[in-house]
């Protein structure tokens, strides 16, 4: 199931929302900052029943 979730950007502070496969469960993968278009390490956790639980958002520094 595709849920929004906002992203506070690591390296620019600006917020923007994006999807998350929350059917696939807790997952890290990258994806480009949508105002500065910098890579971001993105992880969320989903809990067992589906609920989205954290998102995180990290530079590749971090």
């Amino acid at each position: 199931m595709l849920e929004t979730i906002v992203i506070h950007c690591p390296y620019c502070g600006e917020a923007f929302e994006t999807q998350a496969d929350t059917s696939a469960g807790a997952q890290r993968y990258v994806e480009d900052c949508a105002v500065c278009c910098r890579p971001i390490e993105v992880a969320i956790e989903v809990g067992d029943d589906g609920e989205l639980l954290h998102v995180g958002a990290a530079t590749d520094r971090d």
